[in-house]
C-alpha cells in the first residue's frame, strides 16, 4: 500500500502485522537521449510496485533526490539533480526517526544508483546507511539507560536477529551479486535500457539514441526479453531479503 493513501488504521495493522516498509531511493540523472532522467528510482519503484500486488508492503514516497553528481554530464539542459550527501544525512536521519517512531520496525530501502560496489558504497548509500544507524542508536538510547547494551538482558542479541535494532532499518542494492553477475550494471548501455524497457518502457525512446558517448553505445543491443530476465532475477532477490 502506498503510505500516502494509507488511512491510520491501516498504518496500526501493519504495524502490528510487521509488514516490510520500502523506501524506493534514487536520484535524477542524465542517461543519454534515449532514457528518461528517472531511470535509477524508476526502476526500483516499478520492481516494489510489482512485489505489491504479491505481498502485504507499505511503499513509503520514493526519494529521487540523492547525490546524482555531475560526473556524467552538466546539469544545464540536460536535466541532473545533485543533493551533496552532507544534506542527504541529516534529512535521511529525520525520515528514519519519523518512521521509527510511528513504530516501523521492519524497514528496507532499495537503491540502483551507482551500487555495482555497494559494500565499498557512493554518496547517496553512504548517506542512508550512515544515517540509518544514527537514528536508531537515536531512537534506542531515547528509550534506554546507558549501558544497555551490554546489560545481562541483552545476552542473547548476537543469535536474537528478529529483535537486534539494528535490523529494523536495512540498506539493499537492487540487484544482488548474482543478478549483477547476470546482468553488469552500466550506465543507459545495454544493461539499463533493457531494465528500462521490461520495467518502465514509457521511459525509453530508441528513435533518440546516440552512441557519440561510450557509455551508451551498446544501448542498440538492449532488448525487452533480456530486460524481462534481469527483471526476475531483481525481484527474486527482493523477495529473499524481505522473507517471501
Amino acid at each position: 500500500m502506498r503510505y500516502e493513501l494509507m488511512f491510520p488504521w491501516q498504518i496500526r495493522k501493519a504495524i502490528d502485522e510487521n509488514w516490510p516498509v520500502i523506501l524506493p531511493l534514487g536520484v535524477l540523472e542524465y542517461h543519454s537521449e534515449h532514457c528518461c532522467v528517472g531511470v535509477d528510482t524508476l526502476v526500483v519503484t516499478r520492481a516494489v510496485e510489482a512485489l505489491e500486488r504479491e505481498m502485504d508492503l507499505v511503499i513509503l514516497p520514493p526519494f529521487y533526490y540523492g547525490a546524482g553528481t555531475y560526473a556524467v554530464e552538466p546539469p544545464e539542459r540536460n536535466g541532473g539533480f545533485h543533493t551533496p550527501s552532507e544534506v542527504l544525512n541529516p534529512l535521511a536521519r529525520e525520515i528514519f526517526l519519523s518512521a521509527l517512531r510511528v513504530g516501523f520496525k521492519n524497514l528496507h530501502v532499495f537503491i540502483h544508483h551507482q551500487s555495482e560496489n555497494f559494500a565499498v558504497g557512493m554518496p547517496t548509500d553512504l548517506a542512508f546507511k550512515l544515517a540509518a544507524r544514527q537514528a536508531i542508536f537515536a531512537f534506542v538510547e531515547a528509550k534506554r539507560p546507558e549501558g544497555w547494551w551490554g546489560d545481562n538482558a541483552m545476552k542473547d542479541y548476537y543469535a536474537d536477529t528478529a529483535n537486534n535494532p539494528f535490523n529494523w532499518i536495512q540498506i539493499h542494492p537492487l540487484m544482488d551479486e548474482a543478478a549483477q553477475k547476470a546482468f553488469p550494471i552500466d550506465h543507459a548501455g545495454w544493461q539499463e535500457t533493457s531494465l528500462m524497457l521490461a520495467f518502465c518502457p514509457e521511459g525509453v525512446d530508441m528513435a533518440r539514441h546516440s552512441g557519440e558517448k561510450w557509455y551508451a553505445e551498446q544501448a542498440v543491443r538492449a532488448n525487452a526479453a533480456d530486460g524481462a530476465k534481469a527483471k526476475q532475477l531483481i525481484l527474486d532477490g527482493m523477495r529473499r531479503v524481505l522473507g517471501r
